[in-house]
């Protein structure tokens, strides 16, 4: 069997090994249109901060880790064109500038997206950078480090946009937000733990101005100033701009159907419109499983699952089961805080018509007469308020208590109840938490209960 692979990020790293472990007879190929294989976007902030074994360590894996399997990566090889009758792609070696064809048996698609840019006057100026990719991942390290920057700009409030604030904030720059969306992680955070993370913020020294949008950069060749919808102007020597993303998918026009934005259209078994074809990673939109939506997840953790799912289930002509879904779980430090979320929250489930209801528990994580080591926690957990059954879940704190929200993930995946969330046993040791865990005590606030605590 023959399988080419398109794009060597999360998703394609993962399908040829799959590939490559599971199925013996397997002849597997990748094609890489960068230079660098697998760049680990979501690593950029340790990347950015030095605090990785090495620059080039920053990455899913080597070439080398595929090639002692069998397989093949080839990179500056772009996918061009794709006959699905032929079942042939054709690749620009950009190297050489050769074109090839190549043949497969199966084809999988996990080309990614680009970040998107912002269409306004001056787009087009020097010292504008995008966050993404170990390229200009390189050209912000040295931008960080270099004195003649003193002001910073900063385009969006999502993870990169706040890991960008973050890095250029710790290394003495001034440092402005501008987003449309009127609270920092507005797509991730309920408006009560999005407000800690503003006060945190702004106590570092960031400079958060929400609800507007660049209405154009300024300078003279190069970035000097930054203007909003209402005329306010913000000195600027760089300006990163984390505006969100747009599927790499223009060369697939015509070859497999794809939506108005242009998301890869796939069937509940990632298998696109073509015959042998699938797609996997943030090109399309998977199913949402706690919503029972497809949805735009892109996330490594994501792609990787897809992948595997797709290796497991492609040579069978009708799949045991379709895909599961994905909660989108994520986490992000900013600065003192930890936070993790996953599933429905308020933001997506408007966005979806979805019907829910929330609770908020804070207390502190451990029991009120532990003098030292006790932060407050806060824990939003997002139901259905007719079954009770667990759509999603907030956690944020000044202790790394991540995991809960990984606690969380599991509970919808089981379609557990706030009933069975209440009385869950999970261990107790007042060195670590309380007699009943902060998500027994979430879900029995969220019930309506008095804990007892």
């Amino acid at each position: 069997m023959k399988v080419v692979v398109v794009g060597a990020s999360h998703g394609g790293h993962e399908a040829a090994h799959e590939a490559l472990t599971r199925c013996p007879d397997a002849q597997v190929t990748v094609y890489e249109a960068g230079n660098f294989v697998s760049f680990m976007s979501c690593g950029m902030e340790l990347f950015l901060e030095d605090k990785v074994t090495d620059r080039d360590d920053v990455r899913n894996f080597k070439p080398a880790d595929l090639e002692k399997f069998g397989g093949k990566v080839l990179t500056q090889h772009e996918v061009t064109g794709i006959d699905t009758d032929a079942k042939k792609v054709t690749v620009k070696n950009w190297a050489t500038g050769e074109v090839l064809e190549d043949s497969y048996d199966k084809l999988i698609l996990s080309s990614g997206v680009t970040p998107a840019t912002i269409p306004v006057p001056g787009a087009d100026l020097d010292n504008i950078y995008l966050m993404r990719g170990r390229d200009w991942a390189t050209k912000i390290y040295d931008k960080l480090h270099d004195d003649a920057v003193s002001s910073v700009v900063v385009v969006g409030t999502g993870y990169i946009g706040i890991e960008a604030a973050e890095v250029f904030a710790k290394a003495g720059k001034k440092v402005t937000v501008i987003d449309l969306i009127d609270r920092p992680l507005g797509n991730y955070l309920d408006a009560e733990l999005a407000e800690k993370v503003r006060v945190e913020l702004e106590k570092n020294g960031v400079n958060l101005h929400l609800g507007h949008t660049v209405a154009a950069f300024e300078g003279d060749g190069t970035l000097a100033k930054v203007k909003d919808d209402a005329g306010q102007v913000f000195d600027a020597d760089l300006a990163i701009v984390a505006a969100g993303v747009k599927p790499n998918t223009k060369y697939l026009q015509g070859t497999v159907d794809l939506d108005q934005r242009g998301w890869i259209k796939t069937d509940p078994y990632l298998r696109t419109s073509a015959k042998d074809v699938y797609a996997i990673g943030d090109a399309i939109l998977p199913l949402f499983a706690p919503a029972g939506q497809p949805a735009p997840i892109a996330l490594a953790s994501t792609a990787r699952r897809e992948a595997r799912y797709v290796i497991e289930t492609m040579t069978m002509d009708k799949p045991a089961r379709s895909f599961a879904g994905v909660n989108g779980s994520s986490a992000l430090p900013v600065f003192d805080y930890n936070l993790a979320t996953t599933g429905v929250n308020a933001n997506n489930a408007a966005k979806m018509n979805l019907e829910i209801a929330s609770s908020l528990y804070e207390a502190t994580i451990r029991p009120e007469f532990v003098k030292e080591g006790n932060p407050e926690i806060s824990v939003k957990l997002i139901f259905n308020p007719k079954t009770h059954a667990i759509l999603g879940g907030q956690v944020l704190s000044k202790a790394d208590v991540t995991a809960h929200a990984n606690t969380i993930a599991l509970a919808i995946k089981g379609k557990m109840t706030l009933e069975d969330l209440a009385e869950a046993d999970f261990f107790f040791q007042p060195g670590y938490d309380r007699q009943w865990s902060v998500l027994n005590l979430a879900a029995q606030t969220a019930l309506g209960q008095i804990p007892s605590v």
